[in-house]
């Protein structure tokens, strides 16, 4: 387990693959950690690319320096942790492959960095233009039954007493039966004992829908998110066929979003967690443009 600090927080990572090898940041998701890019990142170092692989804010070993610093759970703090990470281990350009939580970073590095980042993919979730969220139409208001919850007066103590029950709930429904076991959900859910991760989760979804503190540090990157309607990074966006989590068409025609090349693969029978579910076709698919768009080194 490797570590460095920014200005907040000390981040925990992992790294594999040939030292040589190409940069690839790989952000995992919510309810989720590292553990969900290890079988991809593993084919991902057989094919050449050196992965780095950090546990988000409020997960896993990854800790706030002070108990004074506000838990900003929103997409920009995410994306500043990740490319102040990129800063210590020394990169100046690198891809970035993202899903779910991890996902709307790798966008929005894109977005605010783009002359650091060579090529991104996003899984499972779309792009949005100047990361709005936008209230969905009833199908997929009922999928997201979890972030109404959690905007409910005693959501956040329900969720508070019983986080991993709250994530397994996710797991259980957002894939089709027997993607998962035991001993994995078992493994990951150690990340959930974060003294953070409620906190994280709640201010994560619930700036989305309604007023919520923020920490002023990400305020100008918040508002240079705003303007950034267009991604000209060449991107990569990943969608389960039989994901009940974020339906399919929610990730449908959006070619007008990208000024650069721009390409949606659907997996079919697959879940919330193509990285977990389908290994094999995501490192492919990640392969494949990683080695048209990304700089070899």
């Amino acid at each position: 387990m490797n570590v460095i600090r920014n200005e907040i927080l000390e981040i925990a990572f992992e790294t594999g693959g040939p030292d040589e090898g190409s940069p690839v940041i790989m952000l995992h998701g919510w309810p989720d950690d590292v553990r969900g890019w290890r079988a991809v990142a593993t084919r991902l170092h057989d094919y050449g690319w050196r992965t780095i692989l950090p546990y988000l804010r409020g997960f896993g070993p990854t800790r706030f320096l002070s108990q004074d610093t506000f838990r900003d759970g929103r997409g920009v703090a995410l994306a500043q942790d990740a490319l102040d990470l990129a800063d210590a281990v020394g990169l100046s350009n690198f891809a970035v492959v993202g899903h779910d939580w991890g996902a709307r970073v790798a966008y929005i590095l894109a977005a605010l960095f783009p002359k650091r980042i060579d090529a991104v993919v996003g899984v499972a979730l779309a792009f949005q233009p100047r990361g709005a969220f936008v209230l969905p139409p009833f199908s997929q208001a009922r999928r997201f039954w979890y972030q109404w919850f959690m905007m409910l007066d005693g959501g956040p103590a329900a969720i508070a007493a019983d986080p991993k029950g709250f994530a397994r709930i996710q797991w259980d429904t957002w894939s089709p039966l027997g993607w998962f076991d035991e001993t994995e959900f078992a493994a990951t859910a150690k990340s959930f004992d974060n003294p953070d991760w409620t906190a994280i989760t709640l201010h994560g979804y619930r700036s989305r829908w309604r007023a919520e503190p923020v920490d002023p540090r990400y305020d100008a990157l918040q508002a240079r998110l705003g303007e950034v309607e267009t991604l000209s990074i060449p991107t990569l966006m990943i969608q389960g066929g039989s994901d009940y989590c974020d339906e399919p068409a929610s990730s449908e025609r959006l070619e007008h979003c990208f000024t650069g090349p721009y390409e949606r693969l659907l997996l079919d029978e697959t879940g919330h967690f193509p990285p977990r579910e389908a290994p094999e076709a995501v490192a492919m698919a990640i392969d494949r443009h990683l080695r048209k768009y990304a700089a070899r080194r």
